[in-house]
Formats: C-alpha cells, sequence, structure tokens
C-alpha cells in the first residue's frame, strides 16, 4: 500500500479545460472520495491516476514513483468501475483469477490445453486459486464461485468486482461510482461493505461519487470538486460543519442549506432583507453577504426571535424526519425547515408561520463565494 500524490494536474479536450491544477496528498491507508456534481471533473481525474487518461501537465506519484510515463498494469492499481465490468461468460472465480495469471502466468502458461504442463505452472495456479478462495470468503461470495455474473443480484457482481481487484493486493483501489446501477436500499447496504472492507484491508481508496452521502458515510476525508477545481478538501465533520466556500455548503447537506441575502452594517452586525437582525458580530463591515442555515437549524416557532416569516409550500414526511418547505418574506426565497413529526397535520399547504434560526448556526459567504467570519449568538 502506499500514498497517492496529485501535483498540478491539468487536463484540457481541445480548448476546454476539464481539470484546472488540482493538488492532492492521499495518505497512505486513507478512504478519500471525490465528489461534486456531474461534469465537475472526478471521473477524469481519477482515469488520470489509473493511467487511463494522460494528463496535459502535471504528476502522479505512487508512493515516491513518478508513475507519468508507466502504463496502467505496470501501476499497481486496481480499477473497480460503475458497470462492474465483468466477464460475461466467465464463472466467478475465473473472473477474480484472470487478473493473477495476467499477472503471474507466463504466456505459455496462460495456454488453455498445455499450460498447466509447463514447469512451476502448477504451483503457481494452486496459489492463484487459493488467493481467490480467501478473497471470495472474506467477501463471502464462496457460494457464488461457479456461477456466472448473469446469474448474480447487482450486490452480488459489486462484490466479485471488488474482488477482482483486491487479489491483485493493490498499492490503491480506485473506485468509479460503483454504486450507481444499484436501488437505494442496496446502495445503504453495500456502502457499509465497502466501508467495512476498508477497515479490514488497511488500504488506501480513492472513491469517484456523485452522491454526498456515500462520500460523508465512508470517507476519512472528501474532495469536493466543481468546474474543474478542488474547492475544498477535509474530514466529512469539517466539509459539513465548516464549509469555505458557498458552493460547498449548497452542495453537501440534505435538504441543501438555505441562503437568504443580508447585510452587514458598518459595526458588523448582520441584518437580513426582511429586516431581521441576527445576533452576533462579524470582522467585516459594510458588505452585502449571503446568509447560509441549514434546515435543522430553524424551528417552527410564531414567538421566538430571530425569525423569518414562511408561507407553506410543501411538506414531506420522510417517516424519521418532517421536512417544511416553505416560501419566506413574502415569497421571494425558498426556505426549508426541519419539524417536529407531530406537525404533520397542522403545516398545510398555505398555512403562515414563524421560522426561528439559531443565530449560533448561521454561516455568511461573500460575492467572491468564499467565508465570511461571523460570531453569532453574541
Amino acid at each position: 500500500m502506499a500514498n497517492v500524490t496529485i501535483r498540478n494536474i491539468r487536463k484540457s479536450f481541445g480548448q476546454l479545460e476539464v481539470l484546472k491544477d488540482v493538488s492532492l496528498d492521499i495518505l497512505h491507508g486513507e478512504f478519500v472520495s471525490l465528489v461534486g456534481p456531474s461534469g465537475c471533473g472526478k471521473s477524469t481525474l481519477l482515469r488520470i491516476i489509473a493511467g487511463l487518461e494522460p494528463q496535459t501537465s502535471g504528476d502522479i506519484l505512487i508512493g515516491d514513483r513518478n508513475v507519468n510515463a508507466v502504463r496502467p498494469s505496470a501501476r499497481d492499481l486496481s480499477m473497480v468501475f460503475q458497470s462492474y465490468a465483468l466477464y460475461p461468460h466467465l464463472t466467478v472465480k475465473e473472473n477474480l483469477i484472470v487478473p493473477l495469471k495476467l499477472r503471474d502466468l507466463s504466456m505459455l502458461q496462460r495456454l488453455y490445453l498445455i499450460g498447466r504442463f509447463i514447469p512451476g505452472a502448477k504451483e503457481k495456479l494452486a496459489t492463484i486459486n487459493k488467493v481467490a478462495h480467501d478473497t471470495a470468503e472474506l467477501l463471502q461470495i464462496t457460494a457464488l464461485l461457479d456461477r456466472k455474473p448473469g446469474q448474480l443480484s447487482g450486490g452480488q457482481r459489486q462484490r466479485v468486482a471488488v474482488g477482482r481487484a483486491m487479489v491483485r493486493d493493490p498499492a490503491a483501489f480506485l473506485m468509479d461510482e460503483p454504486l450507481s446501477n444499484l436501488d437505494a436500499s442496496l446502495r445503504v447496504h453495500m456502502r457499509a461493505e465497502i466501508a467495512e472492507l476498508h477497515r479490514q484491508l488497511g488500504a488506501t481508496f480513492v472513491y469517484v461519487t456523485h452522491d454526498q452521502a456515500e462520500a460523508l458515510t465512508m470517507s476519512n476525508r472528501i474532495a469536493v470538486m466543481m468546474d474543474g477545481s478542488i474547492l475544498q478538501f477535509d474530514t466529512p465533520t469539517k466539509i459539513y460543519n465548516d464549509p469555505r466556500d458557498l458552493r460547498v455548503a449548497e452542495f453537501i447537506g440534505s435538504p441543501k442549506m438555505n441562503m437568504l441575502p443580508g447585510q452587514l452594517d458598518a459595526s458588523g452586525r448582520l441584518t437580513l432583507s426582511n429586516g431581521t437582525v441576527i445576533p452576533g458580530k462579524s470582522s467585516d463591515i459594510a458588505r452585502a453577504v449571503t446568509v447560509g442555515i441549514r434546515p435543522e437549524h430553524m424551528t417552527i416557532d410564531t414567538s421566538a426571535t430571530p425569525s423569518v416569516s414562511i408561507t407553506v409550500r410543501h411538506v414531506e414526511n420522510l417517516g424519521s424526519d418532517l421536512f417544511v418547505h416553505s416560501r419566506a418574506n413574502d415569497g421571494n426565497q425558498t426556505v426549508i425547515v426541519r419539524g417536529s413529526l407531530d406537525m404533520v397535520e397542522k403545516m398545510v399547504h398555505g398555512t403562515k408561520t414563524n421560522a426561528w434560526i439559531d443565530p449560533g448556526k448561521v454561516y455568511l459567504f461573500g460575492n467572491d463565494n468564499l467565508r465570511v467570519p461571523f460570531e453569532g449568538g453574541r
């Protein structure tokens, strides 16, 4: 296993620059997710790490070795694709041992009829079979070894694809949206399985996804990408609780963070566009800001302050959570508030009420999208 270093990577397709001076240091044994909307460059970056796509400029290092000129098969990496990429005519066991045969057997030893009789082939095949069985046991797919991919469920095929990557004992695993083809309940199950597998192997994982839930629940660190750049690279807790860019704040969190216009006066006091004063103080003064408040930091309350007046448009009852979608300040802004389940009958379309804002959980962002300091609740 090894560190993966991405240094000043740029990638252009003609006049279109899809990666703009991207740098990352992924430590040995880390689970790092590249997360962002479609088209942000995350899959292109993964393909460059794997050697499947050449970069326009910059360097990729595996451990201390610069692999810019190294072909994909010699980079000691294993990749799990979105489509699983299993050989449909081979059994699960045969799919598992293909990469080992290609790596460990000579061309003569790989011949179908006479290969096993070539000196050294028998011992190598015994070792290959043992590795395949040990991997199948770890992934709990031993009972599937004689089946073909067409006879497997989506989750089983995913495990086989992971197993085929594991048998090579690579320096790092690269995963390109491996759960996107699964249904919602199976994705949740497979998230837990992949996270547990990472703990067992202690290997370096680089995982690409557009699903923030996958990134938040599995990763040691997350790189949030947009428009070919990394906006923030930090732990899931920091990314969620301390976003440094408005675009990160909006992208991470479900439902997304509420954004309301505000103004800092000459003393650093914050006032929303509806005239509500948020207790607190900023070191910045006299500037327009965007005020971010997560739905869980707002509460339906007709009397508490500071608050905004809202009109209910839709109630989203998720069983364990209730989210009230509304229009605020006479319909000029959209606001989502987390409510309690006993509000289901009261929060009907058209209901007018107030949403209290927790002043200690307010985020401010300037016109450049960067975070503006604010100590709420003072």
